[in-house]
């Protein structure tokens, strides 16, 4: 007989028959192809296959899925089905089963075992991105939400949190609807278009108002930050409310390496307040990475360009930031005024996947490409070794 952790190293419940013969052992190396949707790791290393067994070439599996009524479970099933019909030619039947409380302890503990309590700390290689706005009304989480699915687009691991506590939209303007997922403390968040996505949006009934002062809203966004399974991600953004409040400054105090990206408007009294929001780095010690100007100039039909919101904002918000700061705060690009974006939005799907060729499309991109290329790095940071 055959240990199922030579197979599964990693497991952390044992099946309830272990593979023994040559066709188990294909089944179980089949099965190490699916990955659960929200964990992001092989369905065999997470303990949820509790049996797999032949009967001539049938072939009969139980999973077992973390919660009852998981929202992810046609998904899975569908998945084990699909990969196990690729070792036999007879019928595959997949089973069905919850988790014990015990077996779930089990799983939270193997999840969190080498992760440390704030996965973002000062040794995180994670890149961190804090997007702010002097003010509201300048599209800050339409951008935010299009940069973390076009990082995700070119196969980095992406995280975003909605920490806009008072006015969150993440939720809508990437058309999640689901709720997160809890394995006992550890909240497991739903992804879309790749992009693990944590909102208070996602834990209220209904679009009602979240009257909270300071000391609650710190504590959310803790709880987005240390209670959620992220994962090992390349890229976390995180879409701060309006101004310089509660939240910019707790996120500088869990978020140690986040780096800030300001978001204006090409009119001059927005960019002044836009700057100021950049200034909070002298107080926070966070770099500013760079700018990005939305509602630019709007071309029209025939080729000529309307500035509704006047023009070089953006510029002038990099050049004071560069000055005050006295590092180089570049413009990483400016996004203009296309009711393409708007109306991609307002139906959850991010304009950088699905109107690529769009103006705005095509400006977001180029802003991806700038921060795709250094998404993390080892520079400066000690490593784990020493000699003998």
């Amino acid at each position: 007989m055959t240990d199922s952790t030579d197979l599964h190293p990693g497991g952390v419940l044992a099946p309830d028959v272990a593979p023994s013969t040559p066709r188990e052992i294909e089944a179980w190396r089949a099965l190490d192809t699916v990955i659960d949707p929200e964990i992001r790791q092989p369905v065999t290393t997470l303990g949820m296959v509790a049996a797999v067994e032949f009967s001539g070439d049938d072939i009969t599996v139980t999973i077992r899925l973390t919660i009852d009524g998981c929202p992810m479970r046609d998904t899975i099933q569908a998945d084990v089905g699909a990969a196990l019909q690729n070792v036999t030619e007879g019928k595959v039947s997949v089973r069905l089963s919850t988790m014990t409380p015990q077996q779930r302890v089990a799983l939270q503990e193997n999840l969190t075992a080498a992760r440390p309590k704030n996965p973002f700390g000062a040794d995180s290689l994670t890149k961190v991105y804090a997007v702010a706005s002097g003010k509201g009304g300048v599209g800050k989480s339409t951008i935010t939400a299009n940069l973390a699915v076009g990082l995700a687009a070119r196969g980095l691991a992406v995280g975003l949190i909605d920490a806009d506590i008072h006015g969150f939209s993440i939720p809508g303007l990437l058309g999640v609807t689901d709720k997160p997922t809890k394995v006992e403390d550890l909240i497991m968040p739903p992804i879309a278009f790749g992009v693990k996505v944590m909102s208070i949006g996602m834990f209220l009934d209904t679009d009602q108002p979240v009257a909270w002062r300071g000391p609650m809203l710190h504590r959310a966004l803790e709880q987005f930050i240390t209670d959620v399974y992220w994962g090992d991600l390349d890229v976390l953004l995180i879409d701060l409310p309006p101004g310089t409040g509660d939240i910019a400054i707790s996120t500088a105090q869990l978020l140690p390496t986040a780096e800030l990206l300001v978001i204006t408007t090409p009119e001059h009294t927005a960019a002044q307040v836009a700057a100021r929001a950049g200034q909070l780095s002298t107080q926070t010690s966070q770099p500013v990475a760079g700018v990005i100007e939305n509602m630019g100039p709007l071309q029209l039909p025939d080729g000529t360009f309307l500035e509704v919101f006047g023009s070089g904002g953006g510029q002038a918000v990099s050049d004071r930031l560069t000055a005050v700061l006295d590092q180089h705060v570049p413009l990483l690009g400016s996004i203009p005024l296309d009711p393409v974006l708007r109306a991609d939005s307002e139906v959850g799907t991010p304009s950088v996947l699905s109107s690529p060729e769009a103006a705005a499309g095509q400006a977001l991109q180029s802003i991806v490409a700038q921060l795709a290329t250094t998404p993390r790095g080892l520079s400066g940071r000690k490593l784990p070794v020493s000699p003998k």
